[in-house]
């Protein structure tokens, strides 16, 4: 370390540590959806037989709605035994198979949304749910929010020093933090519109990204 003429070392570097945030809106573009089918039965081949049959009848309503095969990815395929009980809850001897079936669906054209759900339901599907929204790209939003927690954190730190009766030196660190799971904005006041779609009412609202950052300046 440099030190002073006399021998003895520069004193300790003065700091103030800030944080700032910065938040950017997006609108959501894609949406992804749990689509699956439940079947019962005696006979675990009947029952697994029928939920192939229900599952084909959705894969190929999907794929009639334009939804690409990238897009669609199995995430569960099970077969359970259910032993069965009596009304005094004594085992019957008899088992009840239940086959599930579920695929991840990626939906980017929003508007189909509704009229799409209305048909895989009719196609067979009877278990949906998980339906979150999403931005494709954040680059942008990702970009804007990070100036905007910066420029948080510099007034910040702007402010402490003017009241501390110091003026601010070099930033000596910076750690950023969030933005990679944006998250809904909830509008309660919105809703009436819903009511005019004749299909499954789905409202994407829209998505708010949070970023975070810590900064250490020195002070003088």
């Amino acid at each position: 370390s440099a030190q002073t003429s006399t021998g003895t070392e520069n004193p300790v570097t003065r700091t103030i540590s800030v944080s700032g945030s910065g938040k950017a809106v997006l609108t959501p573009d894609i949406a992804s959806i749990n689509i699956g089918v439940h079947t019962e039965n005696k006979s675990a081949a009947a029952a697994v037989s029928a939920n192939n049959a229900q599952t084909q009848a959705v894969a190929d309503t999907l794929k009639e709605a334009g939804i690409e095969d990238k897009d669609i990815q199995t995430t569960n395929f099970s077969i359970y035994p259910q032993q069965q009980y009596d009304n005094e809850g004594k085992p019957t001897g008899e088992v009840l198979y239940m086959v599930d079936n579920t695929v991840y669906v990626t939906v980017r054209d929003l508007d189909q949304i509704g009229d799409l759900l209305d048909a895989v339901v009719e196609a067979g599907a009877n278990s949906i749910g998980g339906i979150q929204f999403d931005v494709e790209d954040k680059t942008a939003a990702m970009s804007a929010a990070r100036k905007a927690a910066v420029a948080d954190a510099q007034a910040i730190a702007e402010e402490m020093a003017a009241a501390a009766g110091v003026s601010l030196g070099e930033v000596q660190t910076m750690s950023i933090y969030g933005g990679s799971s944006p998250r809904p904005v909830y509008d309660l006041s919105s809703g009436a519109k819903m009511e005019e779609a004749a299909s499954v009412p789905i409202s994407p609202g829209q998505l708010i990204l949070t970023v975070e950052v810590s900064m250490v300046y020195e002070i003088r």
